[in-house]
């Protein structure tokens, strides 16, 4: 963005959406009852949005008539992508940057996402993915006893020790989101959007895994060997709580509230054609957590019936940017739809890696990424200064 901006002359305006960061509405009390939260909605994040564009109109010398380009990423690309949808007449268009507007419903089908990271494993070292395929019945092995739930947690470093079946569960479920989230930040070069990584990280993690077929415990301190690289590639940490988690810098306890009402994902796991405990999509039972933790039950089809889900056709003007490392590029827009809904591959890429600074790392599909972007963007501009001289 930061290059875009300097070379299109623009002003880069980061907006922070309502209840995240410092934006409380009812300040430290915007969590603790459901009743605050009835304004936490990507609908009224959107017209906060249009509001402070009008009002920066207004209010900044000379920028009146400018055109103005939405940008964002994952969610913030999502709600790129529906600003200039619900605003055509606010913003001229809109960069969407791995942003999963179809994994809602039955658009693309559950098993998609947890497919991808598979993949990226698989394809960064023989043996990876079926090492961590076979870790999960060697995990189940050991928890079943109290003599193995002691050597799991000294194994890896816990900082509280594993004593009952949901701690069991919980550390599963904390090895999980560690595969996830590395497909998520596989990126060409040393960077610390979640965690400090090493360049290609999930390469230097799959240097551990080159044999699947091993005892448990043997397969396990590979396992732990490979974590090691996610959470303590500084050195820094003396254990690990699994109870503190690499995203939640990013402010995820107003994205769980809204995953309870709005932000339906649907994701599922087979084992066979992902390297994940099979787990089938059970809306009930995550209706019930939603209702247990928040007092509100979600509404699976609202994104879809607000943003036309795959009828999109009628709106123009948008780039949908996917990583093919990218596990959200299952439910993105990998296609173009018309001459100005524009989907831009880049396979070498992970979560928007194009919307990072220019690296001498980048591989060449994210270079030419970033000009079609920007000739797009010029394209718009240029349009809404024509239309202004015809007026």
């Amino acid at each position: 963005m930061w290059n875009i901006a300097e070379e299109l002359g623009a002003i880069l305006i980061f907006a922070e959406h309502r209840y995240y960061g410092k934006s409380l509405p009812f300040g430290n009390k915007s969590f603790d009852d459901a009743r605050y939260l009835n304004y936490l909605t990507s609908e009224q994040a959107l017209a906060d949005f249009a509001v402070l564009v009008q009002h920066l109109k207004k209010t900044i010398p000379g920028a009146q008539d400018t055109p103005v380009v939405a940008i964002g990423g994952s969610y913030g690309g999502m709600l790129a992508a529906w600003f200039r949808m619900k605003y055509p007449h606010v913003v001229a268009g809109a960069l969407a940057a791995s942003a999963p507007i179809w994994q809602f419903e039955d658009l693309v089908p559950c098993g998609t996402f947890y497919s991808i990271v598979t993949q990226d494993f698989h394809k960064s070292g023989n043996c990876c993915a079926e090492s961590i395929r076979n870790s999960w019945a060697a995990i189940n092995r050991l928890a079943s006893t109290a003599e193995g739930m002691r050597w799991l947690s000294c194994a890896f470093r816990m900082c509280s020790p594993l004593k009952t079946k949901q701690d069991a569960a919980a550390f599963k479920a904390w090895l999980s989101e560690t595969w996830v989230n590395l497909a998520m930040v596989d990126y060409p070069y040393k960077a610390n959007f979640l965690q400090p990584l090493p360049a290609w990280p999930i390469q230097v993690v799959c240097e551990h895994l080159q044999e699947s077929k091993l005892s448990d415990k043997a397969l396990l301190k590979n396992i732990f060997q490979a974590v090691n690289v996610y959470y303590n590639y500084s050195g820094d940490a003396s254990c690990f709580n699994l109870s503190q988690t690499a995203t939640e810098s990013l402010g995820m306890q107003g994205w769980y509230y809204q995953a309870c009402t709005e932000m339906v994902m649907p994701m599922c796991s087979d084992g066979v054609n992902d390297m994940f405990e099979p787990q089938k999509w059970d809306f009930r039972a995550y209706s019930d957590d939603c209702y247990k933790v928040w007092g509100v039950r979600p509404r699976p089809s609202w994104i879809p019936t607000s943003y036309g889900g795959r009828n999109i056709s009628s709106h123009s003007n948008i780039i949908f940017s996917n990583g093919g490392l990218d596990p959200w590029s299952g439910g993105g827009v990998t296609r173009n739809i018309t001459d100005t809904l524009v989907a831009i591959m880049i396979p070498e890429g992970a979560h928007h890696l194009d919307l990072r600074s220019n690296s001498p790392y980048d591989p060449n599909s994210v270079l030419q990424a970033r000009m079609l972007e920007v000739h797009f963007m010029k394209l718009w501009v240029k349009q809404i200064q024509q239309d202004k001289r015809r007026k």
